[in-house]
């Protein structure tokens, strides 16, 4: 297979552990996502290395019931170890109960990755804000809605977290 090819498929895997080490409140997942040496920007609520970005993560998470963290076209360049990346992303957030709301974030992530050792991780990434707009929640509609789903959370207990592999795929290799 073509090593470009198999560069995107990588680096494509890297961006989906993120959402899923955010959403699921996987933190030290995150962290194995970047260089010792990365830059997370997100602005002005948050700008720094990873273990502080991780350190921050908590606080930041904790008004939020839920998140879903999608993304959908992706953009890669790459030249040897070295890639780029643009990725359009829509953050949904739920605050807690009552009154709960949805912050709903569109924008993009702007990456550059290093492969080291032959693996990708993040070296610099940073969030571009397009559009963003907050809504109550129909409390009856999700109800109705859910009342027959299984509930997802945003920790360990959410329901994927029994899937045995999945939940062993965030580990840092040796």
């Amino acid at each position: 297979m073509d090593q470009a090819l198999l560069d995107q498929v990588a680096l494509r895997d890297l961006v989906m552990r993120y959402c899923r080490g955010i959403d699921r409140r996987d933190f030290a997942l995150v962290r194995s996502l970047y260089h010792d040496d990365a830059i997370d920007d997100h602005g002005t609520m948050f700008s720094g290395p990873p273990d502080a970005f991780v350190a921050w993560l908590p606080a930041a998470m904790a008004p939020w019931e839920l998140t879903i963290h999608s993304v959908t076209n992706s953009t890669f360049a790459l030249a040897g170890d070295r890639a780029e990346g643009e990725h359009y992303v829509r953050a949904w957030h739920r605050t807690h109960p009552p009154d709960r709301k949805e912050y709903i974030i569109r924008g993009r992530y702007l990456d550059r990755y290093e492969r080291r050792a032959g693996q990708w991780k993040f070296l610099h990434r940073s969030l571009v804000f397009d559009h963003g707009e907050i809504r109550a929640i129909d409390e009856e509609a999700m109800a109705q809605l859910g009342s027959d789903a299984v509930q997802g959370t945003s920790g360990y207990d959410d329901p994927s977290w029994r899937l045995e592999m999945l939940a062993r795929s965030g580990k840092v290799q040796p």
